[in-house]
């Protein structure tokens, strides 16, 4: 079953690194105050590298003045989601998750299968809006669509 608006978010496992590989629990990192979490079906790759990740880049100080966390999800490894970043020059305050085994995307119902194409399970490309642990606002896109999951989309939908 899907997440959808009004849901908690699920607890599961996912890691960041820093010094070092840091296991959090999803509860703990984003189930206080206002967050967004934005999903990339893979680090490194075109429109998740070209397009994704640097517009909330861009408009990492228009989720602060809102108070918004952003945190950037992918079934990546916390080492390349690590050096992702890096090479992309993330600010400090944009978060990059790392859920290897898709066990938050599952339970979120929003994994994709890409093992046609040697990709395995990955999450879907997607935004979402959370308040206190509540999803309040969850855009998932179309296959190869890239729209309603972008910084300016989940600006106009917070604000909206």
């Amino acid at each position: 079953m899907t997440i959808a608006v009004g849901d908690r978010i699920p607890e599961a496992t996912v890691a960041t690194f820093k010094d070092g590989i840091e296991t959090h629990s999803t509860l703990d990192l984003l189930g206080n105050g206002k967050v967004v979490v934005f999903a990339v079906p893979g680090a490194f790759t075109p429109t998740c590298s070209n397009k994704h990740l640097p517009g909330y880049v861009h408009h990492m100080d228009d989720f602060g003045q809102r108070g918004v966390k952003v945190f950037c999800l992918s079934v990546n490894d916390a080492f390349v989601m690590d050096a992702w970043g890096k090479e992309r020059g993330i600010p400090a305050d944009l978060y990059m998750l790392a859920d290897g085994n898709a066990a938050f995307v599952k339970a979120l119902g929003l994994e994709l299968d890409g093992t046609k194409n040697g990709m395995g399970i990955r999450a879907k490309r997607f935004a979402m809006y959370i308040e206190d642990g509540v999803v309040k606002v969850l855009n998932v896109e179309a296959p190869g669509e890239f729209r309603v999951s972008s910084a300016e989309a989940m600006l106009e939908a917070i604000d909206g």
